[in-house]
């Protein structure tokens, strides 16, 4: 049964994952995809939070490690982020759920859209990072050195690209529109968007070895 419930758990893991990446790409979806994938980010993540629900239920017990404490926090922003783009995009919505167009002034809507995916692209991205620690635990010692020279090229291009965008100007409320790329092929722009994920689970994964440190200079298991 355990077995059973990791690989689901895996599995709506990947599903989001590759929701997101598509969901961030607007241009190659266009506007009717968008929303109906929006909806089915929704659905994934509820079913996330379900199959996920012991990390609720344990939220208030045991000693709160600085990774522990970390993982809490990036999740509840994350959460949060993710609840606020998709209340803004249904607020915009004129096909997936028409009738709640206008819950939020539009204008209002599409800057705080932008924002909150964008922020819920970047928490994810950390999300993942936190994970990365234990899900390359079984690599040997030659494995380990290989996978994170890798990592650390694939997140420099992705820091690249990120700065590249202009995505602080998105994040900061500065503009209610995003200067989306129309000209570079489709399959090249879901790889910019994977490169730009790795990045920040480069981040969260420098956030897991250093509260994982922490923990191991005090003499913990």
């Amino acid at each position: 049964m355990q077995s059973k419930t990791k690989a689901a758990k895996r599995t709506v893991d990947v599903v989001l994952t590759v929701l997101l990446l598509f969901l961030m790409a607007y241009q190659v979806t266009g506007d009717v995809l968008h929303e109906w994938l929006g909806i089915a980010m929704t659905v994934t993540l509820i079913v996330h939070h379900v199959l996920n629900r012991g990390f609720y239920k344990s939220l208030f017990k045991g000693e709160f490690s600085p990774y522990r404490i970390a993982m809490t926090a990036v999740n509840t922003l994350l959460l949060i982020s993710f609840c606020m783009t998709a209340v803004s995009g249904m607020a915009m919505s004129g096909h997936a759920v028409p009738f709640m167009y206008g819950l939020i002034d539009v204008m209002t809507a599409r800057t705080m859209h932008l924002a909150f995916s964008y922020w819920s692209f970047i928490l994810m991205g950390v999300h993942i990072g936190l994970h990365m620690r234990a899900m390359t635990a079984a690599l040997d010692g030659t494995g380990r050195i290989v996978f994170k020279a890798v990592f650390v090229v694939l997140a420099a291009v992705g820091l690249w690209l990120f700065i590249r965008s202009g995505i602080v100007n998105y994040i900061l409320f500065r503009t209610h529109f995003a200067f989306l790329d129309y000209e570079t092929a489709k399959w090249l722009i879901i790889l910019e968007n994977l490169a730009m994920l790795i990045f920040w689970a480069f981040v969260g994964y420098i956030i897991s070895e250093l509260t994982h440190k922490h923990r191991d200079s005090r003499g913990a298991v």
